[in-house]
């Protein structure tokens, strides 16, 4: 639900992502897996919501097989590795205000290839592509379907807990409303 927080504090990109629903599925129909691709500011925002609150903080460990330099650091052959996916997704030398929700951040080349929420290289998390269709077309399904706000004038809370699994301190309190596009389908 990390997606629907982040979206509902920032109306203007909810509101980005249902137009851009509208003009590229329609009115008439579904969203279905079809019409994912073509979907770039719902993948944008997916992507700024796994950059800013990854599913865990720290990636599957390494192994290092040969002794190495990493940062300047030497590290000895068999030293396990953590690497903080959570601060480098924050790191202010490698993403412009990495503190605030923006989407659009992913419309410039290249902003994709550092974002590592699933890991990297060989022993990345191989199940990465099925999540980010289930992601997509589940928030693309609730965008499409619903018209969403808060309960209150507040910002929806975005606190984390602590645990292994980064999740919400404060649980989510929205309302929705069925679309038009819900009367003609059902």
């Amino acid at each position: 639900m990390g997606n629907v927080k982040l979206i509902l504090n920032n109306p203007c990109s909810l509101k980005k992502a249902r137009d851009e629903m509208d003009t590229q599925v329609g009115e008439e129909i579904l969203l279905d897996e079809t019409h994912l691709p073509r979907l770039q500011h719902l993948q944008n925002i997916i992507s700024e919501t796994l950059r800013l609150n990854p599913a865990v903080p720290l990636l599957v460990p390494h192994v290092s097989s040969d002794s190495c330099s990493i940062g300047g650091y030497n590290v000895p052959r068999d030293t396990i590795l953590l690497v903080n996916a959570w601060a480098i997704h924050r790191d202010p030398a490698i993403w412009d205000d990495p503190t605030s929700f923006k989407p659009e951040r992913f419309d410039r080349e290249g902003e994709d290839r550092k974002l590592i929420p699933f890991g990297f290289g060989r022993r990345s998390c191989p199940g990465a592509g099925l999540a980010q269709r289930v992601v997509g077309f589940t928030l693309g399904s609730l965008i499409h379907c619903f018209e969403w706000k808060t309960v209150s004038e507040e910002e929806v809370d975005m606190t984390e807990a602590r645990g292994v699994s980064l999740q919400k301190a404060v649980p989510l309190e929205a309302m929705c409303k069925s679309r038009p596009i819900m009367s003609r389908i059902l």
